[in-house]
């Protein structure tokens, strides 16, 4: 939010530097992002006097002689703009001078003449017609007469001022203001606040048939209505326009400027209806029927719902209730009457319909963090103030105040000093504390350690007495007065990760050493991530947790896998022209307990794969199993996957650890990789694999005595075994198979799969290279006879294969 040092310096009679109250309201919780100095965007820019005025001979340019007072009486300046003449007042940028943008003017010859300086318009000054008239002409601006030759050009323009970039948090709605900040700086300062003026007089005039309602009072719990008539429209003021200028706005008219600068100086956002334009006097705050449409002031249309509050004239909306007005009503220079609004609407409405309609505004903002309703009658009075001082209007008695019934009163609750004191774990003061709460306009009454206190009227944010009551004490008092110390139950720990984390860590470097990436989503996606993996409507992972008020129509759903997630990734970086990668995600997956849901979910940890590039293929991802196993001391088994919709029947496995079933993981079904939309080109896109493993579960088998074990002192044997095999036989029954015939067997390994006639229809064979390995003693050839003899007599009893 940005607020003027001289609007400021309006409400409290400010005496320290900029940059020194800068430093006080970052002391008492306001961060001022930046801290803009309009005057120092110019250097030696000044006020010229036009004395002489020749035209060049042979050229467009006129040579011209200037008084700039202190800076010189007759300096020499070229300028191609006919505008100009003889007694013409003008900004004169000098020799060496600095404009907005940091653009440098230096002395040049200009068709052989030299010109010491430049002649600027209000483009090259970086304003326009709300900072002076004049300035959006097409030539050089034309400064007053009255302006003093030598006086700095940021004086004339009013930029001779200083910009406070101020980043108001949402739990201070009462500071969106120039008063709001103003109330802070009379605290912090030690000064009194001096309210805007606030007084207007009205006709006895009553208009027959205006009449306001409010049919929803959950969504608008106070609205008010004046009826103003004998409109004469036009331009602000410059005063209030420089204003408006200084905060980013620019001017439309005086009652549109009103409702502006109400909105910037007390936080109130405005409307104005033109009467003239309404189709009835009946003013009606309901809520929008299923498919009603309005056109707003910037020539969008809507289709609105019934969550979505309007101002009706009768009957069609007018305006989009917090949000913007309708053009169907809009202030135009013909306006004679008008209808001002000061409402009060709920800020979480405000906030849902801003966001499903994609429209935001200054009000919707303000709105959105919540406005008082003190905040709502203050503003209504000063914008009828304004029309009475600036005189375009008559303010008649037609006042309309709807309300629920809320007591207009500030919060009131008790408290103690020393529960403040025990918050803060330092003693400050009681008188201290007194000060302060009365600087920042609380209501106390003291008995010994007991405060009654009743909060300031536009403190909405003040909800549970001590706790806040002692952050207001100690921003004012000074966060330096905190002591460090430790809490009363503290103890002394050793410090470190405990096993958990330890083995968390331990398996994130596992997949990194393989070459994969940590990635890290969002717990949400949409029942469409579902859909494009082909999750049945009846499967498991169908029963979700559904947000009331998701982010956006992309992130409705907590998930239930996190595969969607990765192929998420995976796809994002296919159409950025990444066409290898592998990534990893170790996080919680969302079960509900029951449906509908009644309590938190069943938060379950899992470890989902994804490796996508024209190298990867079923067996390196396997690689990346094997490698996880490998370093947490397991024994991982696979069987044939054919029931996960998402991956390849034949090119797709469970693993299974000890015979209890953790994951899975295998290639992304054709199918599925069709519908992907991936780039034509993409040859990586073909080649997508995914796993997931319950990672509770994985972590289960661990052996919590998993040691180093030394190299072994003798020599491994090694052996190929060529086999014939139906089939119907998968690889991982023959390497359980011949594992469990002998134990000596430190390594399975399948190296070559091969099919012909000669082998027989119905047949393969499959080579696999065994390791043996001695313990005790080196192994001798006789024993690696009888190990392989005996596997060979246990596959051929089990699984029917011979020798090839």
């Amino acid at each position: 939010m940005k607020v003027p040092f001289s609007w400021l310096k309006e409400y409290v009679d400010i005496d320290v530097s900029a940059e020194e109250l800068q430093t006080r309201l970052f002391s008492c919780g306001f961060e001022v992002e930046e801290l803009i100095d309009l005057a120092a965007e110019f250097d030696r820019v000044v006020v010229g006097v036009i004395t002489e005025a020749v035209k060049q001979e042979g050229t467009h340019l006129t040579m011209c002689k200037l008084d700039c007072g202190a800076y010189g009486k007759n300096i020499e300046i070229s300028t191609g703009a006919d505008n100009i003449f003889v007694g013409a007042h003008v900004p004169a940028a000098l020799d060496n001078s600095r404009l907005p943008g940091g653009i440098v003017i230096k002395a040049k010859p200009l068709m052989g003449v030299m010109s010491y300086g430049m002649l600027c318009s209000g483009e090259e000054l970086g304003i326009n017609d709300d900072h002076i008239e004049g300035a959006e002409v097409n030539g050089i601006l034309i400064l007053p007469d009255d302006t003093v030759a030598g006086t700095p050009i940021a004086e004339v323009i009013g930029l001779d001022d200083v910009i406070f970039d101020i980043s108001v948090t949402a739990n201070r709605p009462d500071c969106q203001s120039v008063l709001g900040i103003a109330r802070e700086v009379a605290a912090v300062l030690r000064k009194p606040l001096k309210m805007p003026a606030t007084d207007y007089k009205t006709s006895d005039y009553v208009h027959p048939t205006l009449a306001v309602e409010v049919a929803d009072m959950d969504l608008c719990p106070r609205y008010l209505g004046h009826y103003v008539r004998n409109i004469t429209a036009g331009p602000s003021p410059r005063w209030l326009k420089r204003r408006l200028a200084l905060c980013g706005l620019r001017s439309i008219s005086n009652v549109v400027d009103i409702t502006n600068y109400v909105m910037l100086e007390i936080g109130q956002p405005m409307h104005a209806f033109d009467m003239d334009t309404l189709e009835s006097t009946r003013i009606l705050v309901r809520r929008a029927t299923e498919g009603e449409k309005i056109v707003t002031l910037d020539e969008k249309e809507f289709t609105l719902s019934p969550q979505n509050l309007v101002i009706c004239d009768g009957e069609k909306p007018v305006a989009l209730a917090g949000v913007m007005g309708g053009l169907n009503s809009e202030i135009t220079d013909k306006t004679t009457q008008l209808l001002f609004e000061s409402a009060k609407f709920a800020r979480d409405n405000i906030r849902k319909t801003s966001r499903s309609l994609g429209q935001s505004t200054d009000a919707s903002s303000h709105y959105e963090k919540g406005i008082a309703e003190y905040t709502t009658e203050l503003g209504m009075a000063r914008a009828l103030h304004l029309i009475e001082e600036l005189n375009i209007g008559e303010i008649t008695a037609s006042a309309f105040d709807c309300n629920d019934g809320t007591p207009r009163a500030g919060k009131s609750f008790t408290a103690t000093l020393s529960g403040i004191n025990a918050i803060l774990g330092i003693d400050v003061p009681a008188d201290t504390v007194l000060d302060i709460l009365a600087r920042l306009q609380f209501e106390v009454v003291a008995d010994g350690d007991n405060l009654s206190v009743t909060a300031p009227r536009w403190r909405e944010d003040i909800e549970i007495g001590e706790p806040d009551l002692a952050e207001e004490v100690i921003r004012e008092y000074g966060y330096e007065h905190i002591k460090p110390t430790f809490l009363a139950s503290a103890t002394t720990t050793s410090g470190g990760l405990n096993r958990a984390q330890k083995t968390r860590a331990k398996m994130k470097r596992t997949l990194c050493g393989q070459g994969y990436f940590e990635t890290s989503t969002l717990a949400f996606y949409a029942d469409a991530d579902l859909d494009a993996l082909h999750i049945a409507a009846d499967a498991p992972e169908r029963n979700v947790i559904r947000l009331i008020n998701p982010i956006s129509s992309n992130l409705t759903i907590m998930r239930p896998l996190l595969a969607p997630s990765l192929l998420n990734v995976v796809v994002e970086n296919l159409k950025r022209g990444n066409e290898a990668g592998r990534l990893f995600e170790l996080a919680n997956i969302y079960i509900p307990k029951q449906v509908p849901v009644t309590e938190l979910p069943e938060e379950r940890p899992h470890l989902g794969m994804a490796a996508f590039g024209d190298e990867e293929d079923f067996f390196t991802v396997k690689g990346s199993m094997e490698g996880i196993a490998e370093a947490f001391g397991l024994t991982f088994t696979y069987t044939r996957c054919t029931d996960v919709p998402f991956l390849h029947p034949g090119i797709a496995a469970y693993v299974e650890c000890e015979g209890e079933r953790i994951g899975y993981f295998g290639k992304l079904a054709n199918d599925v990789t069709a519908e992907l939309k991936l780039p034509k080109d993409s040859k990586a896109g073909k080649k997508i694999f995914l796993g997931e493993l319950d990672y509770d579960k994985l972590i289960a088998h661990e052996d919590p005595n998993f040691r180093y074990q030394p190299l072994p002192a003798f020599p491994s044997v090694s052996r190929d075994l060529a086999l014939v095999a139906d089939e119907a036989v998968a690889c991982g029954d023959i390497e359980a198979e011949i594992r469990k015939a002998c134990p000596a067997v430190s390594e399975v390994k399948l190296f070559d799969v091969y099919r012909s006639e000669h082998i027989g229809e119905g047949k393969k064979s499959m080579a696999f290279a065994l390791t043996f390995q001695g313990t005790d003693a080196p192994l001798v050839p006789e024993q690696v006879d009888r190990f392989v003899n005996k596997i060979l007599g246990n596959l051929k009893f089990k699984l029917g294969i011979e020798i090839r």
